[in-house]
Protein backbone atom coordinates (compact mmCIF):
# COMPACT_ATOMS: atom_id res chain seq x y z
CA UNK A 1 0.00 0.00 0.00
CA UNK A 2 1.56 3.27 -1.09
CA UNK A 3 0.40 6.10 1.16
CA UNK A 4 1.82 9.58 1.54
CA UNK A 5 2.64 10.55 5.10
CA UNK A 6 2.86 14.25 5.94
CA UNK A 7 6.32 15.42 6.87
CA UNK A 8 4.79 16.83 10.06
CA UNK A 9 3.79 13.33 11.18
CA UNK A 10 7.29 12.01 10.55
CA UNK A 11 8.68 14.58 12.96
CA UNK A 12 5.98 14.01 15.60
CA UNK A 13 8.20 11.70 17.62
CA UNK A 14 11.10 14.15 17.61
CA UNK A 15 11.13 16.55 20.53
CA UNK A 16 11.91 20.16 19.78
CA UNK A 17 15.21 21.47 21.12
CA UNK A 18 14.98 23.65 24.22
CA UNK A 19 13.89 27.17 23.37
CA UNK A 20 12.27 26.25 20.04
CA UNK A 21 8.58 27.13 19.83
CA UNK A 22 6.31 24.24 18.99
CA UNK A 23 2.67 23.75 18.00
CA UNK A 24 1.20 20.31 18.69
CA UNK A 25 -2.29 19.41 17.45
CA UNK A 26 -4.09 16.22 18.46
CA UNK A 27 -7.13 15.39 16.35
CA UNK A 28 -9.60 12.79 17.56
CA UNK A 29 -11.60 11.00 14.89
CA UNK A 30 -14.53 9.30 16.62
CA UNK A 31 -15.63 5.75 15.89
CA UNK A 32 -19.12 6.02 14.42
CA UNK A 33 -21.53 3.11 14.30
CA UNK A 34 -23.24 3.69 10.97
CA UNK A 35 -24.27 1.38 8.13
CA UNK A 36 -21.70 2.75 5.67
CA UNK A 37 -18.57 4.24 7.23
CA UNK A 38 -15.94 6.13 5.27
CA UNK A 39 -12.86 7.69 6.83
CA UNK A 40 -13.17 11.49 6.80
CA UNK A 41 -11.29 13.87 4.60
CA UNK A 42 -9.69 16.41 6.91
CA UNK A 43 -7.93 19.76 6.63
CA UNK A 44 -5.97 21.61 9.31
CA UNK A 45 -4.84 25.18 8.71
CA UNK A 46 -3.91 28.44 10.41
CA UNK A 47 -5.38 31.83 9.68
CA UNK A 48 -5.05 35.30 11.12
CA UNK A 49 -8.28 36.91 12.39
CA UNK A 50 -8.54 39.08 9.26
CA UNK A 51 -7.64 36.09 7.03
CA UNK A 52 -4.73 38.01 5.55
CA UNK A 53 -2.41 35.15 6.48
CA UNK A 54 -3.38 31.53 5.75
CA UNK A 55 -1.18 28.45 6.17
CA UNK A 56 -1.95 24.79 5.35
CA UNK A 57 -0.80 22.35 8.01
CA UNK A 58 -2.37 19.04 6.89
CA UNK A 59 -4.85 17.68 4.37
CA UNK A 60 -5.93 14.03 4.57
CA UNK A 61 -7.78 12.48 1.65
CA UNK A 62 -8.06 9.21 -0.28
CA UNK A 63 -4.65 9.10 -1.93
CA UNK A 64 -5.15 5.56 -3.26
CA UNK A 65 -7.83 6.27 -5.85
CA UNK A 66 -6.73 5.87 -9.47
CA UNK A 67 -5.77 8.97 -11.45
CA UNK A 68 -5.68 11.05 -8.25
CA UNK A 69 -9.51 10.97 -8.13
CA UNK A 70 -9.47 11.48 -4.36
CA UNK A 71 -8.77 15.15 -4.99
CA UNK A 72 -12.21 15.49 -6.62
CA UNK A 73 -13.88 15.27 -3.21
CA UNK A 74 -11.63 17.78 -1.45
CA UNK A 75 -14.14 20.52 -2.23
CA UNK A 76 -16.43 18.89 0.36
CA UNK A 77 -14.10 20.51 2.90
CA UNK A 78 -15.96 23.73 2.05
CA UNK A 79 -14.24 26.34 4.19
CA UNK A 80 -10.75 24.99 3.53
CA UNK A 81 -11.51 24.69 -0.20
CA UNK A 82 -12.65 28.32 -0.46
CA UNK A 83 -9.76 29.70 1.57
CA UNK A 84 -6.81 27.51 0.54
CA UNK A 85 -7.73 24.34 -1.28
CA UNK A 86 -8.57 25.41 -4.79
CA UNK A 87 -5.10 26.98 -5.15
CA UNK A 88 -3.19 23.96 -3.78
CA UNK A 89 -1.73 21.36 -6.14
CA UNK A 90 -2.19 17.86 -4.70
CA UNK A 91 -0.39 15.91 -3.49
CA UNK A 92 1.36 18.65 -1.54
CA UNK A 93 4.70 17.72 -0.01
CA UNK A 94 4.68 17.96 3.77
CA UNK A 95 0.94 18.73 3.84
CA UNK A 96 -1.13 15.98 2.21
CA UNK A 97 -1.56 12.40 3.28
CA UNK A 98 -3.97 9.51 3.53
CA UNK A 99 -7.19 9.57 5.54
CA UNK A 100 -6.93 8.23 9.07
CA UNK A 101 -8.87 5.60 10.99
CA UNK A 102 -10.79 6.46 14.16
CA UNK A 103 -8.52 7.36 17.05
CA UNK A 104 -6.16 10.15 18.09
CA UNK A 105 -3.63 11.53 15.63
CA UNK A 106 -0.94 14.04 16.61
CA UNK A 107 0.69 16.59 14.34
CA UNK A 108 3.77 18.41 15.64
CA UNK A 109 5.21 21.57 14.08
CA UNK A 110 8.33 23.32 15.32
CA UNK A 111 9.12 26.97 14.68
CA UNK A 112 11.35 25.93 11.74
CA UNK A 113 8.47 24.21 9.90
CA UNK A 114 7.63 26.04 6.63
CA UNK A 115 4.10 26.92 7.84
CA UNK A 116 5.47 28.57 11.00
CA UNK A 117 8.83 29.81 9.77
CA UNK A 118 7.80 33.38 8.97
CA UNK A 119 4.70 33.54 11.16
CA UNK A 120 4.74 36.95 12.82
CA UNK A 121 3.73 37.22 16.46
CA UNK A 122 0.02 37.67 16.99
CA UNK A 123 -3.36 36.04 17.32
CA UNK A 124 -4.23 33.08 15.08
CA UNK A 125 -6.96 30.51 14.64
CA UNK A 126 -6.20 26.87 14.13
CA UNK A 127 -9.05 25.37 12.12
CA UNK A 128 -9.86 21.70 11.66
CA UNK A 129 -12.52 20.71 9.14
CA UNK A 130 -13.71 17.16 8.44
CA UNK A 131 -16.13 15.84 5.81
CA UNK A 132 -17.18 12.25 5.27
CA UNK A 133 -18.83 10.50 2.33
CA UNK A 134 -22.35 9.43 3.33
CA UNK A 135 -21.79 11.45 6.47
CA UNK A 136 -21.58 14.98 7.68
CA UNK A 137 -19.19 17.90 7.88
CA UNK A 138 -17.80 19.62 10.94
CA UNK A 139 -15.48 22.56 11.55
CA UNK A 140 -13.76 23.49 14.82
CA UNK A 141 -11.62 26.54 15.68
CA UNK A 142 -9.08 27.17 18.42
CA UNK A 143 -7.75 30.71 18.92
CA UNK A 144 -4.23 31.16 20.26
CA UNK A 145 -1.28 33.57 20.47
CA UNK A 146 1.92 32.82 18.57
CA UNK A 147 4.49 32.54 19.93
CA UNK A 148 3.40 31.64 23.44
CA UNK A 149 5.08 33.12 26.51
CA UNK A 150 4.37 29.92 28.45
CA UNK A 151 2.99 26.46 27.71
CA UNK A 152 -0.63 26.78 26.58
CA UNK A 153 -3.13 23.95 26.29
CA UNK A 154 -6.34 24.65 24.42
CA UNK A 155 -9.25 22.45 23.40
CA UNK A 156 -12.31 22.33 21.17
CA UNK A 157 -14.89 19.56 21.22
CA UNK A 158 -16.62 18.21 18.14
CA UNK A 159 -20.07 16.67 18.17
CA UNK A 160 -20.14 14.16 15.31
CA UNK A 161 -17.39 14.00 12.65
CA UNK A 162 -14.68 15.24 15.02
CA UNK A 163 -13.98 14.44 18.63
CA UNK A 164 -11.66 16.52 20.78
CA UNK A 165 -9.08 18.83 19.21
CA UNK A 166 -6.25 19.47 21.64
CA UNK A 167 -3.68 22.18 20.93
CA UNK A 168 -0.47 22.53 22.91
CA UNK A 169 1.81 25.50 22.30
CA UNK A 170 5.29 25.43 23.75
CA UNK A 171 7.31 28.65 23.97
Amino acid sequence: MNKLIPLALCSAATAAPAGVAQLEVTVQIPRLHVAEYHQPYLAVWLESPDRSRLQNLAVWYDVNLKNNEGTEWLKDLRQWWRRLGRELQMPADGVSGATRAPGEHTLTFTAGHPALLDLPPGEYRLIVEAAREVGGRELLEVTFQWPADQVRQLRAQGSRELGAINVRINP
